[in-house]
């Protein structure tokens, strides 16, 4: 790719300035305010008219001039926020800012803002100089000044001499770059990108990254990409947002969001990850896989955690030196490194070497303290606030299980009338009463057979944790339960989930 002179840029409007005047008259404000705090969402939430909540007390703030990108799986929301700052859909609460200015109920014509999307949008009966000049022409700009945007445009995505060429001739590289030349022709503050390299193939994905950073640093725009391919987050991004079911689960750049994932999902969708519970037994001290480990987080002795450690931060030694003694079991080259799968009692391993490892071979393993990164264990046991209703049963799973309150209540007992008294004789009065019902993952188990469980719900999530799965069930009342199983199931799976009476523990919310 050519390098690109000051006077290829010079058609094009310097970052923060506005061709809209009505918008540009409303949003003066001091430079360094405009830097710092240039587009601000606030407590943004989308709920759609069948309940569904798409984004959830959503809160960010972009400097100008930022490569930010929204990364998750799909149906996470990233789209979604996309939609809201492009004006093509309302938030249900919320605000979004630009330059201090509230822009959140503004039509998308008359926002700063042009959109790039993954099908590009190309107009197949209009050549590739109408196709730029589309938004020009209906701002019924001179010819003149038409020519000269468009031309401008076509340097800065290496096309010049294109403007006569149909959609039809075009690679989907070219496609795609036609589609960001037609977006930055009208000199937008913000540029969004929705999955816009998700239609080619990897190559050409590889060489659009650097080709979108490229322009990224010579526009001196805001870019808003939104992805599922963290390669792509990690490559071009100055700010990651991860997201998960609506929520943001952590902010940061690549580096950040990498070396220092906030928890499992993000450790997880994050690169690869061998993450396992553990326990805190000492100053810098973990034990998890059935060894003692020197970390470098000082976490207080005797707190659950999960440990993560990088596949590539791994060393593979002789048996007799290694922290942990394994079985190789499974060997995968990829090109740049061997893929090494080792099993360690029940946990399985996974490794990444430059150096070839014979499957059926006994192997040390060994990892220095900066590649321990250590999590607080998250929702280690399910815990849900519940009511009790009339007769005396929770209102929890449909008042399948037996109950007995005045276990809860110290001195109390069950009257004439089946009144529920306490030890003074006084009526308890149940409506006013939170009962805090918990169950260990561990204790309860997932069944194909619907008829099997008390509850059923889809897997929502599900993250490998060496010796076992923690999945996330989502069940048809919308509770979530936390589950922990050997076993392999898929993402979506409609389960039943069986629990035990004898494992549920009750306590009166204080």
């Amino acid at each position: 790719m050519k390098k690109h002179s000051e006077i290829a840029l010079r058609g094009l409007a310097p970052s923060g300035q506005l061709r809209n005047s009505k918008f540009k008259e409303e949003t003066a404000v001091s430079k360094s305010a405009q830097s710092e705090h240039f587009l601000e969402f606030k407590s943004l939430c989308r709920t759609f008219e069948d309940g569904f909540v798409a984004v959830n007390d959503f809160n960010l703030t972009i400097k100008q001039g930022e490569f930010v990108t929204f990364l998750g799986p799909s149906g996470c929301g990233k789209t979604t926020t996309l939609r809201m700052l492009a004006g093509f859909d309302l938030p249900s609460s919320g605000e979004i800012l630009l330059n201090g200015r509230d822009i959140t109920k503004l039509p998308p014509n008359e926002r700063p803002i042009n959109t790039v999307f993954q099908r590009y949008a190309l107009f197949p009966h209009l050549n590739i100089f109408d196709n730029i000049a589309f938004g020009l022409k209906l701002k019924k700009l001179p010819r003149a000044e038409v020519v000269k945007k468009v031309k401008k445009a076509l340097e800065m995505v290496d096309l010049e001499g294109f403007e006569t060429r149909t959609v039809q001739t075009l690679s989907g590289g070219q496609q795609q770059r036609i589609a960001i030349a037609r977006a930055i022709v009208n000199e937008p503050q913000i540029l969004l990108l929705d999955e816009p390299l998700g239609a080619l193939d990897l190559k050409m994905r590889k060489e659009m990254q650097l080709e979108l950073k490229s322009m990224h640093d010579k526009l001196g725009i805001t870019f808003i990409y939104v992805t599922h391919d963290q390669e792509e987050a990690l490559t071009m991004s100055d700010k990651i947002v991860v997201m998960s079911e609506g929520k943001i689960q952590q902010i940061g750049a690549p580096e950040d969001i990498y070396n220092e994932p906030k928890n499992a999902f993000v450790a997880d969708f994050i690169g690869e990850s061998n993450i396992f519970n553990g326990i805190m037994t000492g100053k810098y001290k973990v034990r998890f896989c059935g060894a003692e480990f020197t970390c470098v987080d000082d976490v207080e002795n005797g707190t659950m955690i999960d440990a993560v450690l990088r596949p590539e931060d791994i060393q593979i030694t002789p048996p007799e030196e290694g922290i942990i003694q394994g079985e190789v079991t499974s060997v995968v080259f990829k090109g740049v490194h061997y893929e090494i799968t080792v099993q360690s009692g029940k946990n399985e391993i996974v490794i990444q070497s430059t150096r070839k490892a014979q499957v059926g071979s006994r192997v040390g393993l060994t990892v220095d303290p900066e590649g321990i990164h250590i999590m607080i264990a998250e929702n280690t046991v399910n815990k849900f606030e519940v009511g009790v209703k009339s007769g005396y049963q929770l209102d929890f799973l449909d008042g399948e299980f037996d109950f007995d309150i005045t276990t809860l209540i110290p001195g109390s007992r069950m009257a004439e009338g089946d009144t529920l008294v306490d030890a003074h004789g006084d009526e308890v009065e149940i409506s006013a009463l939170r009962i805090v019902v918990s169950i260990k993952p561990e204790d309860i188990s997932m069944s194909d057979d619907e008829e099997a469980g008390v509850v059923k719900g889809h897997i929502i999530n599900l993250i490998y944790k060496g010796d076992h799965y923690r999945y996330i069930v989502r069940t048809d009342e919308d509770e979530d339960f936390i589950v922990r199983d050997e076993y392999l199931w898929n993402m979506d799976d409609y389960v039943s989930l069986i629990i035990s009476r004898d494992k549920l523990q009750y306590a009166l919310k204080k």
